[in-house]
């Protein structure tokens, strides 16, 4: 089979021999050809050391493919959703000292500050680097979950040791614990931690054994164990662990980083043609004298999984081949120990294959029995209760207080979570923030928030109440349904921005800086109409009597919350009765339509005074300056071509209009012309514009 050819990349330079390797290596992974990219990159990095970062990135790619193949050895699935409300997204465990991320979905602390992952298990988005405990849900977990809330804290003082190296100290505490609760696996996984720091790894994985026994889709448990292996040199084992993790969790970052490296050491020059450390299945003498070396115990035995025949022409050989040849361990080197991985066809990925394991010097079993409830999304009793750590939640303590928005005194409705941790109503911290960029209630700056306008819904608050507050929550649907419906009539209250004059068929941008038209433009959105009266200014009344509907075609959001709004102008109407709504003006209107002349002779006189005036308009725009040209045409476009016939449109021509606002005429005496009715005496009106140019032009 040919290699996929790589060509130069356009206007650039030819790669280097070194990057089309790095090129061919990453491709051949792509198009599921281990081998050849393993010996690609090999012999990539035969060349001479190549950038570190660049190296290793390529290598995620390889990465990625074996753990596919991995993935289809595996018997359970530990994906989607979380079994419980009140559970990390990333760890699945209890969500204790939840944060959310910015993407709306909550995690534990633990997992955000131990850095397990780089982008939310659900959704596929950054994380972030903020570890702020939300309130309410913090609130919430204290007054559902008190158990389960000390057992976190009890983890965090466990997990501060470890960070200052007192791993002894960790490790008494863990035990002393466990004495007091021993179902909490988590201390388990602890004291593993500082035993395997201590360097007394059978009770390292004494402990982790115990909690796969448990919960064998725990991916950290296989990451802790690998650890442990590499520690102790064996790379292969490790690697197969490593493996593992990310065949539960593809998201878990520090197992994928230790992957990469382990690959690119294997693959430098210095290790090509090494032979890896022994493995568990190797040979039963270098087993023992691993378990030896590592004071464990040597009669434990690595289960052996096979798959039942697929078809009547697949034997049960071909069906069970495995991903690491054991056979050929302590012969091949370490290149071929990590390509031994058989190639899948198209017909053999459809099959799903179980192959042997061998993961480690102490088996952990896990029962056929086990393996369905996994795959159906079903933990036995005994795990939830110790994994999950919550349950129903009694209805004595649902208070709807607890769920109160501190800003409107309503139930949350879109509960958004700042960077700082307080939840607000979505429409009342845009609210908030139209006005001053900080958290409403500790002031915190919210530039950097406010400039990324990524108000996620925090799912898990929402989740609550949809079930814990379902009639309270209709209500507040109600009462937002009735406030939209309010802001979406075109014809009473409908929102006026007070500032110039706009005329249909025109281009009108607008700079939106202050909070109160921040929000007329946002409701005008939200409703969707993206439609709002433009009135000029009025000494006596406000605003004029007449005014223009624009339509939002585009919004350029500023990093302070300023806003480019590209609008265009739709209907004129004539105000009926004016209003106010939080800050903005409003008017009840009605739409203004040119009267229609039904008499022949009548409409022949006004085509042909129609040809006359937008020849003269013509005739003045070319006569302009290059520079008035110019910024004519940037900021209303060109001319409007000549109708066919005049009194199809509601409102008349609309190169009339285009002309109307590029004339430099009195705002006031523009008004006068833009609230006629009638399509001849408008026309009129702008020849006699034109002529008064025309003459000023000639002397």
């Amino acid at each position: 089979m040919a290699s996929p050819p790589l060509a130069p990349e356009p206007g650039g330079d030819a790669p280097s021999e070194q990057e089309r390797l790095l090129r061919r290596g990453e491709l051949l992974a792509l198009g599921n050809r281990l081998k050849e990219a393993l010996e690609a990159y090999s012999a990539a990095l035969r060349l001479g050391p190549p950038l570190v970062p660049t190296s290793r990135r390529r290598l995620g790619t390889l990465v990625d493919c074996l753990v596919l193949h991995y993935r289809l050895r595996l018997t359970d699935d530990s994906g989607g959703a979380p079994a419980g409300l009140f559970c990390c997204c990333g760890c699945r465990g209890f969500l204790g000292e939840p944060v959310v991320a910015p993407c709306g979905h909550a995690y534990c602390r633990r997992c955000l500050r131990e850095g397990l992952r780089a982008r939310c298990r659900l959704c596929g988005q950054a994380l972030g680097a903020s570890t702020v405990v939300a309130v309410v849900l913090g609130q919430l977990s204290e007054k559902w979950f008190p158990v389960e809330c000390r057992r976190t804290r009890t983890w965090r003082r466990l997990g501060e040791l470890l960070g200052q190296g007192r791993h002894r100290a960790a490790r008494e505490a863990a035990s002393q614990a466990l004495g007091e609760d021993p179902r909490d696996l988590m201390l388990r996984i602890y004291r593993a931690e500082s035993s395997a720091a201590l360097q007394e790894f059978k009770f390292a994985l004494d402990d982790l054994n115990a909690v796969i026994t448990e919960i064998p889709s725990w991916p950290e448990v296989y990451f802790r164990r690998a650890k442990i292996f590499r520690s102790t040199g064996s790379v292969d084992d490790a690697l197969q662990l490593f493996l593992h993790c990310l065949a539960l969790d593809e998201g878990f970052l520090p197992a994928k980083l230790e992957v990469e490296k382990m690959l690119y050491a294997l693959l430098s020059p210095e290790n090509v043609g090494k032979h890896l450390k022994e493995s568990a299945l190797s040979s039963p003498h270098a087993r023992s004298k691993h378990v030896s070396e590592m004071d464990l115990e040597p009669d434990l035995r690595v289960q052996q999984v096979t798959s039942e025949p697929v078809g009547e022409n697949l034997s049960l050989g071909e069906s069970t081949r495995s991903l690491i040849s054991t056979e050929k361990i302590a012969k091949e080197d370490g290149l071929k120990r990590v390509s031994s991985e058989p190639l899948l066809s198209v017909q053999e990925k459809d099959v799903f294959l179980k192959r042997k394991l061998s993961l480690s010097e102490q088996d952990f079993t896990i029962c056929e029995d086990r393996n369905k409830q996994t795959k159906e999304g079903e933990t036995t009793e005994k795990g939830t209760a110790i994994l999950l750590g919550c349950g129903a939640v009694p209805k004595d303590l649902i208070d709807v207080s607890d769920f109160e928005c501190s800003l409107c005194m309503r139930l949350f409705f879109h509960p958004v979570t700042t960077p700082c941790g307080h939840t607000f109503c979505k429409n009342c911290l845009e609210r908030c923030l139209d006005y001053a960029p900080q958290c409403p209630l500790c002031k915190e700056c919210l530039k950097e928030y406010l400039a990324s306008r990524k108000y996620s819904i925090t799912h898990l608050l929402k989740a609550l109440i949809k079930k814990y507050l379902p009639a309270e929550l209709a209500e507040r649907k109600r009462i937002h349904d009735e406030e939209t419906a309010e802001h979406s009539s075109l014809t009473r209250s409908v929102p006026i921005f007070v500032c110039t004059m706009a005329y249909p068929t025109v281009p009108c941008p607008l700079h939106v800086f202050e909070p109160r038209y921040r929000l007329m433009i946002r409701r005008s959105i939200e409703t969707g109409t993206k439609q709002f009266g433009m009135c000029t200014s009025d000494p006596q009344k406000g605003f004029a009597d007449y005014g223009c509907m624009l339509y939002i075609r585009n919004i350029d959001y500023l990093p302070d919350g300023r806003s480019i709004v590209d609008t265009v102008g739709l209907k004129r109407f004539t105000v009926l009765q004016r209003g106010m709504k939080d800050g903005y003006c409003t008017a009840d209107i009605e739409y203004l339509e040119d009267t229609k002349i039904k008499d022949e002779g009548e409409t022949r006189k006004l085509g042909e005074l129609h040809d006359f005036v937008y020849s003269q308009a013509c005739s003045w725009f070319q006569s302009l300056r290059n520079k008035f040209h110019t910024q004519i045409l940037q900021h209303f476009g060109p001319m409007p071509e000549r109708e066919s016939n005049v009194q199809d449109m509601a409102n008349g021509p609309a190169w009339c209009w285009w002309l109307l606002a590029v004339l430099p005429v009195d705002p006031r005496y523009q008004l006068t012309v833009f609230s006629m009715r009638s399509l001849k005496e408008r026309l009129i009106k702008i020849q006699d514009i034109l002529t008064y140019f025309s003459r000023d032009q000639s002397k």
